[in-house]
């Protein structure tokens, strides 16, 4: 597997319901949603951007 394209359709899905519903609450209304899933390229470009923002509010060393 190289992509989540190479995913099964019914095994996302299976992920998607996983995430909607493993923090939920007996009795309280849920407040998750999950976008559409997206592949390599893009998880690649977010992950970064999320480095990026980590490395300008806390440093690259962290502290």
């Amino acid at each position: 597997m190289d992509d989540i394209d190479d995913l099964p359709p019914a095994l996302i899905e299976r992920m998607r319901h996983y995430f909607m519903t493993y923090k939920l609450v007996p009795g309280e209304e849920s407040n998750v949603s999950i976008g559409p899933a997206y592949g390599y390229d893009h998880a690649r470009l977010i992950i970064q951007a999320s480095i990026d923002d980590y490395e300008d509010e806390f440093g690259s060393d962290g502290r």
